[in-house]
């Protein structure tokens, strides 16, 4: 589900890029949050449950795109 995400600490973005190819910014994700998104067994399960709905979100711009 997740292809690869880039997280900013001090602007608190995180940045994600689905396998589907598209991309969103999600803003105001505290870091515990996208630790234990790293830590979880399941990224997508974790996404869906901690952070799909939960962050105000805009799409991507393809100038900030992880890789």
């Amino acid at each position: 589900m997740i292809r690869s995400w880039h997280y900013d600490a001090d602007a608190q973005w995180l940045d994600v890029v689905f396998t589907s190819g598209r991309g969103y910014r999600y803003f105001d994700v505290p870091e515990a949050v996208v630790a234990d998104l790293a830590a979880a067994g399941s990224k997508g399960s974790y996404f869906n449950r901690e952070i799909r709905e939960r962050f105000a979100f805009e799409p991507a711009d393809e100038r900030w795109l992880p890789e």
